[in-house]
Order: C-alpha cells, then sequence, then structure tokens
C-alpha cells in the first residue's frame, strides 16, 4: 500500500498531464496514466529521502541525557 503523501505527490508532478487528459481533453488518456504511473515511484522516492533528511536531523537535535552525578541546570537547589 502508498502512503497517502506519496500519492498526492505524485497527481501533483503529473497534475499537468491528468489535466490535458481529462479536462482539456488534448492529451491521449493513457498516455497521461502512463505519466502518472512513472511518477508514483519517483514521488516515493522523494518522500523518502526527505524522510532521512528529517529524520537524521532530529536525532541530532534530540535531548542528550547529562552526565551521571550532574543535574540538569535550573533543576538544582537554590542558594540562600
Amino acid at each position: 500500500m502508498f502512503k497517502p503523501s506519496v500519492l498526492a505527490l505524485a497527481v501533483l508532478l503529473s497534475s499537468t498531464a491528468l489535466w490535458s487528459a481529462f479536462i482539456d481533453g488534448s492529451l491521449d488518456v493513457t498516455t497521461a496514466l502512463i505519466r502518472f504511473l512513472v511518477a508514483v515511484p519517483v514521488a516515493g522516492l522523494m518522500v523518502y529521502a526527505f524522510n532521512l533528511v528529517v529524520r537524521s536531523n532530529a536525532s541530532r537535535t534530540a535531548a542528550k541525557p547529562p552526565p551521571a552525578g550532574e543535574q540538569p541546570s535550573g533543576t538544582g537547589l537554590e542558594a540562600g
């Protein structure tokens, strides 16, 4: 099963061909559907690459636990 985001991106990538086939009538429907079927794996690769970038960036910015024996700043006892 494809992710909805992949199918939405594939429709967006092939929207001009789909418009020309179904609305304008200036393009054959078979040609437009072939362009859509080519756009599906391309969109899948684009979504996969985007997820890799976001996931690697999120792991870099995740909060690291403080070293053993130290309290995180702002949670210790106040002097006085």
